[in-house]
Protein backbone atom coordinates (compact mmCIF):
# COMPACT_ATOMS: atom_id res chain seq x y z
CA UNK A 1 0.00 0.00 0.00
CA UNK A 2 1.56 3.00 -0.68
CA UNK A 3 1.22 6.82 -1.49
CA UNK A 4 2.22 8.94 -4.59
CA UNK A 5 1.77 12.94 -4.28
CA UNK A 6 2.22 14.94 -7.35
CA UNK A 7 2.66 18.65 -7.79
CA UNK A 8 2.26 18.55 -12.21
CA UNK A 9 3.42 21.78 -13.91
CA UNK A 10 1.96 24.06 -10.83
CA UNK A 11 5.77 26.22 -10.39
CA UNK A 12 8.19 27.32 -13.45
CA UNK A 13 10.82 26.52 -11.02
CA UNK A 14 9.97 23.12 -10.58
CA UNK A 15 8.00 21.61 -13.34
CA UNK A 16 7.33 18.54 -11.73
CA UNK A 17 7.59 17.22 -8.15
CA UNK A 18 7.00 13.69 -6.91
CA UNK A 19 6.35 12.27 -3.16
CA UNK A 20 6.53 9.06 -2.81
CA UNK A 21 5.88 6.46 -0.13
CA UNK A 22 6.64 2.73 -0.83
CA UNK A 23 4.46 0.51 2.01
CA UNK A 24 5.69 -3.43 1.73
CA UNK A 25 6.50 -6.43 4.06
CA UNK A 26 10.24 -5.65 6.00
CA UNK A 27 10.93 -9.00 4.67
CA UNK A 28 10.68 -9.11 1.07
CA UNK A 29 14.10 -8.68 -0.57
CA UNK A 30 14.57 -5.41 -2.09
CA UNK A 31 17.19 -3.34 -3.38
CA UNK A 32 18.19 0.18 -2.96
CA UNK A 33 17.24 3.13 -5.20
CA UNK A 34 20.76 2.88 -7.91
CA UNK A 35 21.49 2.89 -11.70
CA UNK A 36 20.42 -0.42 -13.49
CA UNK A 37 23.39 -1.75 -15.27
CA UNK A 38 21.05 -3.32 -18.05
CA UNK A 39 20.09 0.16 -19.20
CA UNK A 40 21.97 2.96 -19.28
CA UNK A 41 20.68 6.18 -17.16
CA UNK A 42 18.30 4.16 -15.08
CA UNK A 43 17.89 4.76 -11.36
CA UNK A 44 15.33 2.72 -9.64
CA UNK A 45 14.95 0.39 -6.57
CA UNK A 46 14.44 -3.07 -7.62
CA UNK A 47 12.15 -6.16 -6.14
CA UNK A 48 14.58 -8.87 -5.95
CA UNK A 49 10.98 -11.04 -6.00
CA UNK A 50 9.99 -10.27 -9.12
CA UNK A 51 12.49 -8.56 -10.80
CA UNK A 52 10.76 -4.75 -11.43
CA UNK A 53 10.35 -1.44 -9.48
CA UNK A 54 7.72 0.94 -8.02
CA UNK A 55 9.30 3.89 -9.07
CA UNK A 56 11.65 5.35 -11.49
CA UNK A 57 13.77 7.57 -13.84
CA UNK A 58 15.57 7.57 -17.02
CA UNK A 59 16.66 10.73 -18.67
CA UNK A 60 13.46 12.39 -18.70
CA UNK A 61 11.54 9.54 -18.37
CA UNK A 62 9.88 8.72 -14.78
CA UNK A 63 7.27 6.32 -13.92
CA UNK A 64 5.58 4.83 -10.75
CA UNK A 65 2.96 2.17 -9.61
CA UNK A 66 0.56 1.02 -6.96
CA UNK A 67 -1.48 -1.47 -6.70
CA UNK A 68 -5.24 -1.62 -5.91
CA UNK A 69 -5.81 -3.07 -2.54
CA UNK A 70 -8.77 -5.58 -2.91
CA UNK A 71 -8.56 -7.59 0.00
CA UNK A 72 -6.46 -9.70 1.17
CA UNK A 73 -7.55 -12.88 -0.70
CA UNK A 74 -8.76 -11.54 -4.06
CA UNK A 75 -5.56 -12.80 -5.91
CA UNK A 76 -6.47 -14.68 -9.34
CA UNK A 77 -4.00 -17.80 -9.62
CA UNK A 78 -3.89 -17.36 -13.36
CA UNK A 79 -2.15 -13.85 -12.76
CA UNK A 80 1.65 -14.20 -13.63
CA UNK A 81 2.98 -10.54 -14.73
CA UNK A 82 4.46 -8.06 -12.08
CA UNK A 83 3.23 -4.75 -11.72
CA UNK A 84 6.15 -3.56 -11.32
CA UNK A 85 7.73 -4.45 -14.80
CA UNK A 86 4.95 -1.91 -16.25
CA UNK A 87 6.93 0.45 -14.90
CA UNK A 88 10.81 -1.00 -15.83
CA UNK A 89 9.54 -1.69 -19.54
CA UNK A 90 8.51 1.86 -20.01
CA UNK A 91 11.86 3.51 -18.69
CA UNK A 92 13.48 1.35 -20.59
CA UNK A 93 11.69 1.96 -23.83
CA UNK A 94 11.68 5.11 -25.90
CA UNK A 95 7.94 5.13 -26.74
CA UNK A 96 5.77 8.14 -25.44
CA UNK A 97 3.63 7.33 -22.07
CA UNK A 98 0.88 7.57 -24.55
CA UNK A 99 1.72 5.33 -27.50
CA UNK A 100 3.05 2.87 -24.44
CA UNK A 101 -0.37 2.69 -22.89
CA UNK A 102 -1.70 2.21 -25.81
CA UNK A 103 0.61 -0.71 -26.49
CA UNK A 104 0.47 -2.77 -23.34
CA UNK A 105 -3.90 -2.16 -23.04
CA UNK A 106 -3.96 -5.25 -24.87
CA UNK A 107 -2.28 -7.26 -21.74
CA UNK A 108 -3.94 -5.31 -19.06
CA UNK A 109 -5.99 -8.41 -17.84
CA UNK A 110 -2.43 -9.92 -17.08
CA UNK A 111 -2.06 -8.40 -14.19
CA UNK A 112 -4.00 -7.74 -10.66
CA UNK A 113 -5.12 -4.56 -10.29
CA UNK A 114 -2.82 -1.57 -10.12
CA UNK A 115 -2.39 3.01 -10.63
CA UNK A 116 0.23 3.20 -13.76
CA UNK A 117 1.45 6.73 -13.51
CA UNK A 118 3.90 7.56 -16.29
CA UNK A 119 5.78 11.01 -17.66
CA UNK A 120 8.43 12.44 -19.84
CA UNK A 121 9.66 16.04 -20.31
CA UNK A 122 6.11 17.36 -21.69
CA UNK A 123 3.41 14.42 -20.74
CA UNK A 124 2.28 12.84 -17.23
CA UNK A 125 -0.37 9.92 -18.28
CA UNK A 126 -2.50 7.85 -15.50
CA UNK A 127 -3.95 4.79 -16.20
CA UNK A 128 -5.82 2.09 -14.19
CA UNK A 129 -6.48 -1.74 -15.33
CA UNK A 130 -9.64 -1.65 -13.42
CA UNK A 131 -11.51 0.55 -15.18
CA UNK A 132 -9.77 3.77 -15.80
CA UNK A 133 -8.87 4.35 -19.69
CA UNK A 134 -5.43 6.14 -20.22
CA UNK A 135 -5.57 9.91 -20.04
CA UNK A 136 -3.07 12.57 -20.35
CA UNK A 137 -3.22 14.72 -16.91
CA UNK A 138 -3.20 18.66 -16.97
CA UNK A 139 -1.42 20.99 -14.31
CA UNK A 140 -2.40 19.76 -11.10
CA UNK A 141 -2.30 18.89 -7.75
CA UNK A 142 -2.45 14.63 -7.33
CA UNK A 143 -2.97 11.92 -5.09
CA UNK A 144 -2.64 8.30 -5.17
CA UNK A 145 -2.71 5.29 -2.79
CA UNK A 146 -4.33 1.83 -3.30
CA UNK A 147 -7.75 3.38 -5.03
CA UNK A 148 -7.92 5.25 -8.13
CA UNK A 149 -5.94 8.75 -8.88
CA UNK A 150 -7.62 11.51 -6.11
CA UNK A 151 -9.89 9.21 -4.57
CA UNK A 152 -10.33 11.37 -1.36
CA UNK A 153 -8.94 8.40 1.23
CA UNK A 154 -8.17 10.52 4.41
CA UNK A 155 -4.11 9.70 3.30
CA UNK A 156 -4.46 11.07 -0.06
CA UNK A 157 -6.47 14.42 1.09
CA UNK A 158 -3.95 14.99 3.99
CA UNK A 159 -1.32 14.74 1.63
CA UNK A 160 -2.16 17.10 -0.83
CA UNK A 161 -3.33 19.79 1.89
CA UNK A 162 0.13 19.49 3.26
CA UNK A 163 2.45 19.39 -0.02
CA UNK A 164 -0.01 22.61 -1.04
CA UNK A 165 1.18 24.17 1.86
CA UNK A 166 4.75 23.16 1.00
CA UNK A 167 4.44 24.43 -2.69
CA UNK A 168 3.10 27.83 -0.81
CA UNK A 169 6.59 28.40 0.84
CA UNK A 170 8.61 31.34 -0.56
CA UNK A 171 11.75 28.31 -1.27
CA UNK A 172 11.43 24.43 -1.60
CA UNK A 173 12.49 22.51 1.86
CA UNK A 174 13.61 19.62 1.40
CA UNK A 175 13.44 18.40 5.05
CA UNK A 176 9.63 20.07 5.22
CA UNK A 177 8.39 17.40 2.27
CA UNK A 178 10.21 14.07 4.04
CA UNK A 179 8.38 15.38 7.40
CA UNK A 180 5.18 15.36 5.29
CA UNK A 181 6.15 11.91 4.16
CA UNK A 182 6.62 10.63 7.67
CA UNK A 183 3.43 11.78 8.99
CA UNK A 184 2.07 8.78 11.21
CA UNK A 185 -1.10 10.25 12.17
CA UNK A 186 -4.29 7.80 11.40
CA UNK A 187 -7.81 8.57 10.10
CA UNK A 188 -10.76 8.53 12.58
CA UNK A 189 -12.55 5.11 12.35
CA UNK A 190 -16.03 7.06 10.49
CA UNK A 191 -13.31 8.16 8.26
CA UNK A 192 -11.55 4.80 6.33
CA UNK A 193 -12.40 3.47 3.79
CA UNK A 194 -13.79 -0.22 3.36
CA UNK A 195 -11.25 -2.17 1.16
CA UNK A 196 -11.79 -5.28 2.20
CA UNK A 197 -8.85 -5.92 4.94
CA UNK A 198 -9.55 -6.16 8.65
CA UNK A 199 -9.79 -3.35 10.65
CA UNK A 200 -6.80 -2.67 12.43
CA UNK A 201 -5.18 -2.51 8.95
CA UNK A 202 -7.48 -0.30 7.80
CA UNK A 203 -6.67 2.20 10.90
CA UNK A 204 -3.02 1.07 10.24
CA UNK A 205 -3.05 1.77 5.99
CA UNK A 206 -4.75 5.23 7.25
CA UNK A 207 -1.60 7.15 7.86
CA UNK A 208 0.64 8.82 5.28
CA UNK A 209 4.01 6.85 6.97
CA UNK A 210 2.98 3.29 8.00
CA UNK A 211 4.70 1.07 10.92
CA UNK A 212 3.01 -2.42 11.78
CA UNK A 213 4.95 -5.19 12.86
CA UNK A 214 5.56 -6.78 10.03
CA UNK A 215 4.33 -4.10 7.28
CA UNK A 216 5.47 -0.52 6.50
CA UNK A 217 7.14 2.44 4.38
CA UNK A 218 9.98 0.82 3.62
CA UNK A 219 11.03 4.06 1.66
CA UNK A 220 10.16 7.52 1.01
CA UNK A 221 11.46 9.17 -2.40
CA UNK A 222 11.68 12.64 -3.34
CA UNK A 223 11.96 13.53 -7.26
CA UNK A 224 12.45 17.14 -8.42
CA UNK A 225 13.04 18.27 -12.11
CA UNK A 226 14.01 22.17 -12.26
CA UNK A 227 13.47 24.70 -14.43
CA UNK A 228 16.67 24.22 -16.07
CA UNK A 229 16.53 20.66 -16.93
CA UNK A 230 17.93 19.35 -13.92
CA UNK A 231 16.58 16.39 -12.19
CA UNK A 232 16.87 15.04 -8.50
CA UNK A 233 15.89 11.70 -6.77
CA UNK A 234 16.54 11.00 -3.06
CA UNK A 235 15.72 7.90 -1.40
CA UNK A 236 16.00 6.90 2.56
CA UNK A 237 14.90 3.74 3.36
CA UNK A 238 13.19 2.22 6.24
CA UNK A 239 13.24 -0.96 8.21
CA UNK A 240 10.79 -0.56 10.88
CA UNK A 241 9.93 2.81 12.21
CA UNK A 242 10.30 6.36 11.16
CA UNK A 243 14.12 6.72 12.13
CA UNK A 244 15.85 6.65 7.80
CA UNK A 245 18.35 3.45 8.14
CA UNK A 246 20.36 4.40 4.66
CA UNK A 247 19.71 6.62 1.81
CA UNK A 248 20.57 7.63 -1.82
CA UNK A 249 20.42 10.51 -3.61
CA UNK A 250 20.76 10.89 -7.42
CA UNK A 251 21.08 14.42 -9.84
CA UNK A 252 21.45 14.40 -13.79
CA UNK A 253 20.67 16.71 -16.43
CA UNK A 254 17.97 16.96 -18.96
CA UNK A 255 19.66 14.87 -21.46
CA UNK A 256 20.49 12.37 -19.23
CA UNK A 257 24.67 12.98 -18.29
CA UNK A 258 25.38 12.64 -14.59
CA UNK A 259 25.62 15.12 -12.13
CA UNK A 260 27.36 13.28 -9.00
CA UNK A 261 26.06 9.88 -7.62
Amino acid sequence: MCLILIAHQLTEQMPLLVLANRDEFYTRPTAAAGYWDESSGMIAGRDLVSGGTWLGARHDRWATVTNIREGFNNKANHISKSRGWLVRDYLQGELSPGDFLATIKPSFNDFAGFNLLLGDARELWYTSNRGKDPRRLQPGLYGLSNHFLDTPWPKVVRGKTSLEKLLGRSSFDLEAAFTLLSDSTRADDANLPDTGVPLEWERALSSIFITMPTYGTRCSTILMVMADGRRRLIERRFTSGSQPWQMSEFSWEAQGSLLDR
